[in-house]
């Protein structure tokens, strides 16, 4: 068994990186050693997959999905040049124009379903369907699935409104465009994990087209790490208060699983976890791993499940047990979300792409892909994380065991954080599966994850008391 000795650095010290990094079999470094070896340790390969993320690109995509006139779950899907059934050809034919770097890994799906009449916002029965690039993981022991998404269809005033010109340009075909981008450039990448680039239809209808996929999910038995949502991140400036800054983005988490069982719920209410689901430490992944390769960028956590009163095709999957967030930009601008295209008093309405500032979907898509690309080769996540509580110790005991699928890690990080704070703070590594650290469990939480002999590591995994 290993014992670590470490000294505590300040909170400023902390972000964004985490304090402390170890590495297996070498002395103890001292703290400003460990920070610079974290600094420095990024992987080339994302640097470069990070390079390629262009805003002419994007910016091409959104303005290509404004072209459709509107996209609309319940416009016309008979049309080759607008509407939903336009859009949706389209984002798969460029989809499968990425998948010709894959070398076949990567397969394009249209998954078609029907939604009947619900009485609300559809009105009649209506197929609908959500376009998928799935790029097959390389090992076949390794059934871990990552989905990034956003959605595809618009809406303008009058959420009926099948008709009316209904651009979309920010909500939500910057997520879209975010999500094109990144499976062209991932197409042709090697990953154990398989990753999944969806285009949602039917979010401002009712967040079908992600309710479906999600219950396919559960029913087929995925074993689903992440779902990472993408809705409104391509506008920095906010009309009503004035504010423009692109440094800046929102990730929206879940407390407390939303279907959690009564006996988790009594252990959540024993240990005190009330900030550490599954969904929230993803959200935590996302901002260690975005602001380590993403210059310029502060991820913000938010800790709700979505805006006020307000959802989003992450919602579905956290109802099914998934862990999932949402990306939103910091200030919304809602003169132009959700609003007729129209001029009143000097004033333009309306979802339109000049209102977009492409650079920061440049910077929110890297966040993505850097995030998805470490969670993609890090190993599966270590199993049967447990602390030791045959004893009262002001030492806190950790066990785990190896994940059963998968390459097996090269080491795993022990976290650690004050009761009180709400991000990771230290970081040891170890190559074992066991470890005493001269911290109390009384007065610190911890997790546990699996890493690759590179550094990408596992979401984490709290302990469970075991005796």
């Amino acid at each position: 068994m290993i014992q670590l000795t470490l000294q505590m650095t300040t909170k400023s010290t902390l972000k964004p990186l985490l304090a402390l990094l170890l590495l297996g079999g070498s002395p103890l470094l001292s703290p400003t050693e460990s920070i610079a070896q974290e600094v420095v340790r990024q992987d080339d390969d994302i640097k470069k997959m990070i390079n390629q993320i262009s805003a002419e690109n994007l910016e091409q995509l959104v303005r290509k999905m404004v072209s459709f006139g509107t996209r609309h779950t319940l416009s016309t899907t008979t049309s080759k040049k607008e509407g939903i059934g336009a859009a949706r050809e389209w984002v798969k034919s460029e989809f499968e124009k990425y998948a010709k770097a894959s070398g076949g890994r990567m397969t394009v799906e249209m998954d078609k379903f029907v939604v009947k009449a619900d009485g609300r916002r559809v009105p009649q029965d209506t197929e609908m369907a959500n376009v998928m690039a799935i790029l097959k993981g390389t090992d076949p022991n390794n059934d871990r699935v990552i989905i990034v998404g956003g959605h595809l269809d618009s809406r303008a005033t009058d959420v009926m409104d099948a008709k009316s010109k209904a651009p979309g340009a920010n909500d939500d075909a910057s997520g879209v465009a975010m999500v094109m981008e990144m499976a062209r450039i991932m197409a042709s990448q090697k990953f154990p994990a398989t990753l999944v680039f969806v285009a949602f239809q039917g979010e401002e209808q009712g967040l079908y087209g992600s309710t479906h996929l999600a219950e396919r999910a559960k029913k087929e038995g995925w074993n689903l790490v992440a779902m990472q949502n993408n809705d409104i991140v391509g506008n920095s400036f906010s009309a009503e208060s004035g504010l423009h800054d692109n440094t800046k983005v929102r990730i929206f988490s879940e407390g407390t699983p939303v279907n959690e069982t009564e006996e988790q719920a009594r252990l959540r209410r024993t240990l005190g976890t009330e900030n550490d689901s599954p969904s929230r430490n993803l959200a935590r992944y996302m901002e260690l791993v975005g602001e380590k390769y993403v210059d310029q960028m502060d991820v913000v956590l938010v800790h709700r499940a979505d805006r006020f009163l307000r959802g989003g095709d992450h919602t579905p999957f956290n109802r099914q047990g998934f862990a999932a967030v949402r990306m939103s930009e910091m200030n919304e601008d809602f003169d132009h979300q959700h609003q007729d295209v129209r001029k009143e008093n000097g004033k333009q309405y309306g979802d339109l792409p000049e209102y977009m500032d492409f650079e920061y979907l440049r910077k929110n898509t890297a966040v993505n892909l850097a995030s998805m690309a470490s969670l993609g080769w890090a190993p599966a996540a270590p199993e049967q994380v447990g602390v030791l509580t045959s004893n009262l110790t002001n030492k806190t005991d950790l066990q785990w065991q190896a994940p059963t699928k998968g390459a097996k890690p090269a080491g795993y990080y022990v976290l650690m954080r004050e009761t009180n704070s709400s991000n990771w703070e230290k970081r040891f590594y170890v190559t074992d599966t066991k470890v005493t650290l001269p911290y109390s469990k009384d007065n610190y939480f911890f997790a546990v994850q699996s890493a690759s002999a590179e550094g990408h590591a596992s979401l984490p995994v709290l302990p469970v008391p075991v005796r």
